[in-house]
């Protein structure tokens, strides 16, 4: 234990961010740097390494976090980093971007704020990589078996690591111009830049995976050709295709997706374009959909210039603290959410539903119509009376995904079965009905979390790993039924 009154001498303190006027006329991260390890030995000592941590069931990853919690309070961060890269090939993503079941399964937030683990997590894998503690893992032989992997997001590049560690010879198939995935293109520079990407690409690149951007299994190479080329096969290609919202008014210009609205501003960090083709610069921005991708939305049209700014969600706004009743410690709880994009300014509007867009002359998007909405036997149902509307000139659809991307004919071509949910179905060892086809994150599991898209990653290598050579020493932290302590 790191120190038997951590918990009672320290109270719980999070990593400062910069200060709003200064952080939305750049891109940066929003953290201030350095800010976090003078105070992450104090952090790390309020940890109880408790007989049963029930912070490793809530992390998908079975983080071994009183381990490195220990380390970081002596303040070794080589034994640290040892520890966190024994579960978890990308702390420096998780660390950033995950919502940290882990802390909602804290055994000390029972009745106080609980340790802050995604930030003692951080700041072990940055210091990592500022010391020389990460280094490539190459394998000491080579299998003779061949692997692709078909997706870069974080389980394809999780299943990619682990499968060219255990000595296979292992190539990434990325349809995007770069490598990354959601991570390069989905999520903003603000919350994770993409200097964290690419150095792990260079950490996979001296281990010896190969990366192939620009080709699209289905379309510019058919499914069956790339199994006969490759001895064992892994999907991770997200679930891609975007919910829509069927209302009058949705081919109106201006109305877009999410995922067509953030990769144009990460392109241009990327020195794609000097200005987005899709651009809040003085327009009145909404935003449908309360999630964090939304937030993502808001934060990228803050930084654009954009006139105002208002997110919709058609849930009821979440309590602030947990419902011992129907939310009960230690499962993730639905709290109100306050991110560094809604600290720099705009409107969140709950309970509220569409009813449809109103345009100009030229048919671009001017109004949004809306109307208030109460749950009735668990359905939506609009207040008579409460109908308005708002201004929208750019107007963005961040209400989630309904599955694996069907129009390249890749699923038809392998002849994957899917299953009742429209994902890819898979067995105990993450194998499809496809022999030597494998599938892994939300291909398969449906829209989730990044943490769990690295468990799956590395659980598909392993069984992977035993398809090729019967046997396996690969750890598999989940199977595809587990769902921890996440909803």
């Amino acid at each position: 234990m790191a120190d038997p009154k951590g918990f009672l001498n320290h109270g719980r303190e999070v990593a400062r961010t910069r200060p709003v006027e200064e952080r939305t006329k750049d891109w940066n991260e929003v953290y201030v740097p350095g800010s976090l390890l003078p105070i992450i030995s104090k952090q790390a000592s309020r940890c109880m390494d408790c007989g049963i941590p029930f912070c490793h069931n809530g992390c998908p990853l079975g983080n071994l976090i009183p381990e490195w919690n220990d380390y970081a309070y002596r303040e070794d961060w080589g034994a640290a980093s040892e520890r966190l890269h024994a579960t978890n090939n990308f702390p420096e993503f998780t660390g950033r971007l995950c919502p940290a079941p882990c802390e909602s399964a804290c055994v000390l937030g029972i009745n106080q704020p609980p340790v802050t683990i995604k930030n003692v997590e951080v700041s072990i894998i940055d210091k990592a990589w500022e010391t020389g503690d990460v280094a490539p893992q190459i394998p000491e032989r080579l299998s003779g078996k061949t692997v692709a992997v078909v997706g870069s997001g974080p389980a394809g590049l999780a299943a990619a690591q682990q499968l060219t560690r255990a000595g296979h010879t292992v190539a990434v198939y990325e349809r995007a111009d770069r490598i990354g995935g959601l991570l390069r293109y989905g999520i903003p520079e603000f919350k994770m830049e993409k200097r964290h990407i690419n150095r792990r690409i260079e950490q996979m690149r001296a281990e010896g995976t190969k990366f192939r951007t620009g080709v699209e299994i289905g379309r510019d190479m058919p499914a069956t050709a790339l199994r006969k080329r490759y001895d064992a096969v892994v999907l991770a290609v997200g679930a891609t295709t975007a919910r829509d919202l069927p209302v009058p008014g949705r081919e109106l210009k201006g109305i877009h997706q999410a995922m067509e609205y953030l990769p144009l501003a990460n392109k241009v960090q990327e020195g794609d374009y000097v200005a987005p083709p899709i651009s809040a610069e003085g327009k009145h921005v909404v935003v449908i959909g309360g999630g964090d991708t939304g937030a993502d939305c808001v934060g990228t049209a803050h930084r654009q210039g954009a006139a105002s700014v208002t997110q919709l969600e058609i849930m009821p706004r979440p309590g602030e603290e947990r419902n011992p009743v129907s939310q009960p410690w230690p499962t993730f709880p639905m709290l109100y959410k306050v991110t560094s994009a809604h600290e720099e300014g705009g409107e969140r509007v709950y309970s509220v539903s569409t009813t449809h867009f109103e345009g100009d002359e030229d048919g671009n998007v001017q109004w949004l119509h809306l109307t208030e909405v109460e749950f009735v036997d668990g359905r939506p149902t609009p207040k008579p009376g409460s109908e308005r509307k708002i201004p929208a000139q750019l107007v963005t659809l961040a209400m989630g995904f309904t599955g694996t991307d069907r129009d390249n004919g890749m699923v038809e071509q392998f002849g994957l079965d899917l299953d009742e949910r429209g994902n890819i179905a898979r067995d105990a060892d993450f194998q499809t009905n496809v022999p030597g086809v494998f599938v892994a994150g939300d291909a398969g599991r449906g829209q989730s979390l990044i943490v769990w898209a690295i468990a799956e990653g590395r659980s598909a290598a392993r069984g992977c790993d035993r398809f090729l050579t019967g046997a396996s020493e690969l750890p598999a932290p989940i199977r595809p039924t587990d769902r921890a302590l996440m909803v």
